[in-house]
Parts: structure tokens; C-alpha cells; sequence
């Protein structure tokens, strides 16, 4: 499957629901599928959209964890236990439950993010804190990415 890529500005409609980007409707057609799981991210205030296939590999992993690790029932709780199967209809929009919403303060201007085998979906203005190259620590993160060899 290839992987979503690109940042998609969009807008929630007055039922909550969200036009998915049409680049990411085609990789899930590819892929035979028109749904996606939306979850809790596990830190950030976001959510998480994967495909079916994607979502299965990161259950099955999460499975074969020690489900008596602290984190791992953290894990289970925040992201596991929000998921939410959602279909993407025939116009191309999803319905993000208001439960999901209300966890990641969603409520007008969105942001969609490609990373490969998920999307990430911001309120704008959350996106804007995280992604500002001005308020992280440059020299860490160069450290960390050269450590990583990126």
C-alpha cells in the first residue's frame, strides 16, 4: 500500500463529519477498503485515522504486549479504547464522533497529516504549537535525527 503524505486543510461540517483528502480516498480504494479506525492519539491532542490492514498490525502488536505494563494499559486505554470504525461515505466525508472531538478539540478548521501508514487530523491552531520549528529545542532534535540517521 502506498502511504499517505501531505498536510490537507479542511473544515467539520455542522454534523461533525470531515471530507477525507481525495489523495488519501484513493490509497484506501487501492487498498480495497472505505474505512477507516479514528482513535485518540497516545500523547498528543489529536487524532489518528488508519486504514483496517494498518490498524490490525498495530492491534496485533499491542496484543503481544504484557498487558500488566502500566504503559501498555495506558496505551490500551487511550488509544485502543477510543477507536471508532468509521466508513468514509460516498461524497467522501467521515463522521468523527463527538467523543472524539471533544479529546482532541476539534470544533471548525482542521488539519489533516499524511504519515505514511496513518493520518493525523489537528485543530489548526493545535497543529500550530506542535509544528512551530521555533518553539522546539533545534540543537536536541539535530542530535536526535543525526543519532537516528535522518
Amino acid at each position: 500500500m502506498p502511504g499517505f503524505s501531505g498536510k490537507h486543510y479542511k473544515s467539520l461540517d455542522s454534523k461533525g463529519r470531515l471530507i477525507v483528502p481525495a489523495p488519501f480516498r484513493e490509497i484506501l480504494s487501492s487498498n480495497h477498503s472505505s474505512k477507516l479506525i479514528i482513535t485518540n492519539e497516545v500523547f498528543d491532542k489529536c487524532l489518528s485515522a488508519y486504514p483496517a490492514d494498518e490498524w490490525q498490525k498495530l492491534l496485533d502488536k499491542v496484543y503481544g504486549m504484557p498487558q500488566t505494563s502500566d504503559a501498555v494499559k495506558y496505551y490500551m486505554r487511550r488509544v485502543i479504547g477510543s477507536a471508532v470504525e468509521c466508513d468514509v461515505d460516498k461524497q467522501g466525508r467521515v463522521l468523527v464522533v463527538p467523543a472524539l472531538r471533544v479529546d482532541a478539540g476539534l470544533n471548525g478548521e482542521v488539519v489533516l497529516i499524511g504519515l505514511g501508514n496513518r493520518i493525523e487530523v489537528w485543530d489548526k491552531s493545535g497543529l500550530e504549537d506542535v509544528a512551530d520549528p521555533s518553539k522546539i529545542d533545534r540543537q536536541a532534535f539535530k542530535e536526535e535525527f543525526i543519532n537516528l540517521g535522518l
